[in-house]
């Protein structure tokens, strides 16, 4: 986020702390930037007008709280919260206090889903059918087995707490609320507790339906497919956009033959924070609502629920 925000028109970053700031010492000093003690010295510094939150995400509720109250703008890291009910305590604690809650999803950024969002939502597609995505990798198959980031607590279902809730993100946004999954879990090749694996079906309120998997141990792979009555359209990605990464964009009319476009990556991450610091200033809407921020989370929990219970759950 820090480097990411370097050299930004909208935000400057000023201070940063964590759970072990000694340990980031180094960095601090090497980014220009203050390293304080802890999250209430930041909260207390009359300089600071807004927090961004790259913490476990159990964290996330609370630190929202505290910021809110203390009138601090807050973007929050994805998952914003585990459970629904997290999440609307978050967004009403928000809503009190007059800011923008700010959400890490920034796949919906790209030029390239930004073009699928187009397209799904013209006349010539027609009703949306069907959504499918299958996003994995092995950015974090390296991490120890007792990371939190594989742990029951803070990543319950797997790969869907880190990599699914974006993908998530980007059905809802593109297909409505989602009111129902089913999904399993495996465990292939690596420890964490949580799985590899993750595959899930998916039922919309429209009547749509979805299926997402991911793989955690597997060459980088992402490609998201809408069919339409009308229309379909896929997005594939060579690599991870925000690291320059191609993405294919292919198009299939009825009658027609597909056709692909080649569309550059894009600092897809930088242009999240920037619409939500325009959205603070007034001078933009910022496109998640709180319908949106609360759906999510409330997706990924019944995901949960389903790879344990191994039955349809209503989110």
């Amino acid at each position: 986020m820090i480097e990411t925000l370097q050299g930004s028109d909208r935000i400057r970053v000023v201070a940063a702390t964590a759970g072990r700031p000694e340990r980031h010492r180094d960095f601090a000093e090497a980014a220009g930037i203050d390293l304080a003690a802890n999250f209430e010295r930041l909260l207390a510094d009359p300089r600071i007008e807004a927090v961004i939150l790259a913490t476990p995400n159990t964290q996330h509720e609370s630190q929202v709280r505290l910021a809110a109250e203390a009138g601090k703008q807050v973007f929050c890291e994805k998952p914003l919260a585990l459970t629904r009910g997290a999440a609307e305590r978050m967004v009403a604690d928000a809503a009190r206090a007059g800011i923008v809650l700010g959400v890490g999803h920034e796949r919906r950024f790209e030029p390239t889903m930004e073009e699928v969002a187009r397209l799904v939502g013209s006349e010539a597609f027609g009703t949306a059918m069907h959504i499918e995505a299958n996003w994995s990798h092995d950015i974090l198959a390296a991490l120890d087995a007792d990371n939190w980031r594989g742990s029951v607590e803070e990543a319950p279902a797997g790969a869907m707490t880190g990599m699914g809730v974006h993908m998530t993100d980007l059905f809802g946004s593109l297909l409505g609320p989602i009111e129902a999954v089913a999904a399993q879990s495996a465990w292939r090749v690596l420890d964490f507790p949580t799985g590899d694996v993750i595959a899930v079906l998916f039922r919309f309120a429209s009547g749509a339906t979805g299926q997402f998997t991911a793989v955690t141990k597997t060459p980088y792979y992402c490609r998201m497919t809408v069919f339409g009555e009308a229309m379909w359209v896929e997005a594939r990605d060579t690599k991870h956009p925000q690291h320059g990464g191609e993405t294919h964009l292919i198009t299939c009319v009825a009658g027609g033959e597909p056709e692909t476009r080649v569309l550059a990556g894009a600092n897809s991450v930088k242009a999240n924070l920037h619409e939500w610091a325009d959205a603070i200033e007034g001078r933009a809407s910022y496109r998640f609502t709180d319908a949106q921020r609360v759906g999510n989370v409330a997706v990924l929990e019944a995901v949960a629920r389903a790879a344990n219970s191994g039955r349809w759950e209503t989110v």
